[in-house]
């Protein structure tokens, strides 16, 4: 037999908007199960973050995706907003409601935290599009020059 077979499965990029999209849609299907023991308010947040992350994503049709984008993408789907969810899903319901010292509840901080990783969210698709801005003026600057009127008229 000699040397290990390789996987008939093609590898994927985790980066790639394929990957991207999975995982995203991971997420999705996670908040929708759980939503029976979030609060309202951090359900409709966390779907308007994967809202957002979707239409990063999708920004990839028109032009690659940039590495800040790509690691906000990822951080925010696999990492911190699945963690703030379990945390809160991990809570004792009583103490759901429960003022701590900052005088905040569980149920406050979760829905503040979920609002700040949609800030970022929107910080990041604003950037894109201001990307997008950029190289269309960056291209009508090559059109103007390349198409002008010239100044030699013959």
């Amino acid at each position: 037999m000699g040397e290990a077979q390789a996987s008939a499965e093609p590898q994927v990029d985790e980066d790639s908007p394929e990957a991207l999209i999975r995982a995203l849609g991971e997420l999705v299907d996670f908040i929708n199960r759980s939503s029976g023991g979030l609060p309202v308010e951090t359900t409709v947040l966390a779907r308007q973050v994967t809202d957002v992350l979707w239409t990063i994503i999708q920004s990839s049709e028109d032009r690659a995706l940039d590495v800040h984008a790509v690691i906000t993408v990822r951080a925010i789907t696999e990492d911190y907003l699945p963690t703030t969810l379990r945390a809160y899903l991990a809570l004792d319901p009583a103490l759901t409601e429960v003022a701590g010292r900052t005088g905040k509840t569980p149920r406050d901080l979760a829905a503040d935290q979920v609002a700040a990783l949609w800030e970022s969210a929107a910080s990041v698709l604003q950037a894109t599009a201001e990307q997008d801005v950029s190289a269309l003026m960056v291209q009508g600057k090559f059109l103007e020059t390349k198409f002008a009127r010239s100044d030699l008229e013959l």
